[in-house]
């Protein structure tokens, strides 16, 4: 086990890059204060230095607020209430007080779109927790298929990757007119429920005719798990606690 000294005074840290990353960002991005001793519990539960970016991240930031709350990355959390953003620690359903026995080894949530599309870092077995790609690698869980899909990153490259300006082409089909406003009004408890469901024909076909409206995060995960369990294609394992 390293202590949070070690984790933290590093010489060459992070956190400087990923600042000159955010000043240039291409996406509209809010970077929210972080709750200190919630990112360093985070920290000294992944025993990740602040070199990597997933540390400094935890370190220095309560998550980061992507193309007007699009996409949610999880940091060291900013708080308890509904616009603040929960930390990584318990999306993932960290201990209160540091495990040495518990590592995800299944790998990490870290982020959300309020779809309820799922990005999580891989752990060492990728296809034991159900998820596709590499360990070290990226995957997103993506609410219009109900499958896991490789993104061949790591989180740092993520990261860069989500602030190039190249959501508008990821999400292509999956936005509506109003899409900005909608993401921009929800509580960081809720996502955008879609009826019919993504992953229906009807959807595919024609997305502006469907009904959306705002609701709990959970919900939309919950459904979204119990269809991929049902229907196939398989069970897309934890996607994380909100």
């Amino acid at each position: 086990m390293h202590e949070l000294d070690e984790l933290i005074k590093v010489d060459d840290p992070a956190w400087p890059e990923l600042q000159e990353l955010f000043a240039a960002s291409a996406a509209p991005l809010e970077v929210l204060p972080v709750d200190d001793a919630e990112g360093r519990r985070c920290l000294l539960q992944m025993q990740v230095t602040a070199r990597s970016a997933l540390g400094s991240l935890v370190l220095n930031s309560g998550g980061l607020v992507v193309d007007g709350g699009w996409v949610r990355v999880f940091g060291g959390g900013s708080g308890s209430d509904d616009r603040d953003l929960p930390s990584l620690a318990q999306v993932n359903r960290f201990p209160a007080d540091f495990d040495h026995a518990r590592s995800p080894l299944t790998g990490l949530v870290v982020g959300h779109d309020v779809l309820g599309g799922v990005f999580a870092l891989n752990g060492h077995d990728p296809a034991a927790a159900g998820r596709s790609g590499v360990p070290g690698q990226m995957a997103y869980f993506a609410p219009d298929t109900l499958a896991w899909e490789a993104m061949e990153v790591g989180h740092s490259a993520w990261i860069s990757w989500l602030l190039s300006g190249r959501l508008e082409t990821f999400y292509d089909g999956l936005r509506w007119p109003s899409w900005r406003e909608d993401a921009a009004a929800l509580e960081f408890t809720q996502g955008i429920t879609v009826y019919p469901f993504l992953w229906t024909m009807e959807a595919h076909a024609d997305l502006a005719a469907t009904s959306r409206r705002p609701a709990l995060m959970r919900e939309i995960l919950g459904v979204a798990a119990d269809f991929a369990r049902q229907m196939g294609p398989a069970d897309p394992g934890f996607l994380g606690d909100v």
